[in-house]
């Protein structure tokens, strides 16, 4: 007696179709939660917490001696300001470090930064080069329109 040859394609059909079966019959055994989980409410970040945020991590990064601790403020992502409240945590928390041991100083850097970005209302003071548009100056004409010099 000789069996019946299967072809490929419907072996591979019937798989395909004995597995979605599967996965469809194992959803279909439980009702949905009543009381789903609430989704947290999305959080606004305000200066200060970023201030604080930056100010820590950068901190952190120069004692730990990573080679991105070299960067200037305006790669750090940095305000003048912020960089000022930098420079202060970073020498109060290498002498923590010294006294106390990196865990300690770590824990001064998050409380200083918070405190003094908090005092600073998020330090977002612009770059020293930064100046606001001079309500006395105009914008230049362009050129080809009545008013332009024509460079002659």
């Amino acid at each position: 007696m000789t069996r019946p040859r299967i072809r490929p394609a419907g072996a591979a059909l019937a798989a395909a179709l004995a597995g979605c079966a599967l996965t469809l019959s194992a959803g279909c055994g439980r009702a949905p939660d009543p009381h789903p989980a609430p989704s947290p409410a999305p959080r606004t970040s305000t200066p200060a917490d970023v201030c604080a945020n930056l100010v820590s991590y950068w901190v952190k990064e120069a004692l730990r001696g990573s080679r991105w601790a070299g960067l200037d403020w305006e790669q750090k992502g940095l305000s003048n300001e912020q960089y000022e409240i930098h420079d202060q945590v970073l020498t109060a928390a290498r002498a923590e470090e010294r006294r106390a041991g990196r865990k300690a100083a770590e824990a001064l850097a998050d409380r200083e930064s918070r405190r003094r970005c908090e005092a600073a209302r998020g330090a977002t003071g612009s770059s020293e080069n930064w100046r606001p548009p001079d309500e006395w100056t105009t914008a230049p004409t362009p050129s080809g329109t009545p008013g332009a010099s024509s460079g002659e």
